[in-house]
């Protein structure tokens, strides 16, 4: 349970402030998140294949704002997400992460992002106990005032360490005030043997509904890999790279970031549609990725407006275990 009580953060819903403030895009960084999500696609690094598919500069993943949360980019009189929630950071799940994209982000770019605490309240889970979610909305404006993108985090305390199961309970309380919306079907007694090469799609008369998009697996998740993503990314919470830290907390080990998955899974949407393109992209956190699994992110169109010529697609993240990590949506605006 937060140290606050409810009332006291519920007193907070509609503050917003400054919270990320000179967040220079530089091309080293956005190199480096890229390989730390299993992104190799040569646009985020070199500038020649970016003008090749048509950007004037290198863009940077669709996760990348995540890079915002550096404390060199945090104004001095900010702490964390800008909100003294009263949350105990070893209980803390990321419930859900969404994005709206006006235009990609591009090197070059100089950010501010404001952030406003959009919602608070708390649900009971079956077997995660009190739960207490706190939504927070951020927006990212150039230095021209141009709004660049909106994500908006969901993030949940629970009474104590969750089991392999929580996930799910936390999800699915989160889901009750997110757009509802199934997961694409995946494989899961084992990824494909190629993932093979999709040329990205422009024109929404190219797809059905029940068409696949791209398939992104990463195999045998080794600790290694949650380290690196915490370097590139910011995200330093030590239960997912301290391995005493982790097993104190009540868990079997260090587990990786859900942003890590989500950074993944984000890698089908890349390379399915131009990143000019997207319009929207959101996971909804089901489950915790360990060292040793391998993971399996698949999409799916499930809509496709051709009025607007906008493409709906549904996206999923699976263990070859079986077990489901993330559900999402991704929306593209096409010709």
């Amino acid at each position: 349970m937060p140290n606050k009580p409810l009332e006291a953060l519920e007193a907070m819903v509609g503050d917003s402030r400054v919270t990320v403030e000179e967040f220079r895009i530089e091309p080293g960084k956005v190199e480096e998140f890229a390989r730390a999500i299993t992104a190799e696609d040569p646009v985020f690094r070199d500038e020649t294949a970016a003008a090749e598919r048509g950007h004037d500069r290198v863009p940077a993943p669709l996760t990348y704002s995540q890079v915002g949360r550096f404390p060199r980019y945090t104004p001095a009189d900010v702490d964390g997400k800008g909100f003294d929630l009263g949350f105990q950071p070893e209980y803390v799940l990321h419930g859900e992460q969404a994005h709206e994209y006006e235009r990609p982000i591009y090197v070059g770019d100089v950010l501010e992002g404001t952030t406003t605490l959009a919602d608070v309240f708390q649900r009971e889970g079956p077997r995660a106990g009190t739960m207490t979610f706190a939504v927070l909305e951020t927006e990212y404006r150039a230095q021209n005032g141009e709004l660049v993108l909106t994500d908006r985090a969901t993030a949940i305390e629970t009474e104590g360490a969750v089991d392999d199961d929580t996930g799910d309970d936390a999800s699915s309380e989160t889901a009750e005030t997110a757009t509802n919306g199934g997961a694409a079907a995946a494989e899961s007694e084992a990824p494909p043997a190629t993932v093979g090469e999709f040329d990205r799609v422009r024109d929404a008369a190219d797809l059905a509904v029940g068409d696949a998009g791209p398939t992104a697996v990463v195999d045998d998740l080794e600790r290694k890999q949650f380290v690196k993503y915490a370097g590139a990314s910011g995200d330093f919470n030590p239960i997912h790279y301290d391995e005493p830290y982790a097993t104190a907390a009540g868990n079997e080990s260090v587990f990786g970031q859900g942003m890590f998955t989500a950074g993944i899974t984000s890698r089908v949407v890349a390379n399915w549609f131009d990143l000019r393109d997207v319009a929207s992209f959101g996971v909804r956190f089901q489950s915790r990725v360990f060292p040793g699994d391998t993971v399996v992110a698949t999409g799916e169109v499930v809509e496709i407006d051709e009025d607007a010529r906008t493409v709906e697609t549904e996206l999923e993240a699976r263990t070859t275990a079986g077990e489901t990590l993330l559900t999402g949506t991704a929306t593209a605006a096409l010709e």
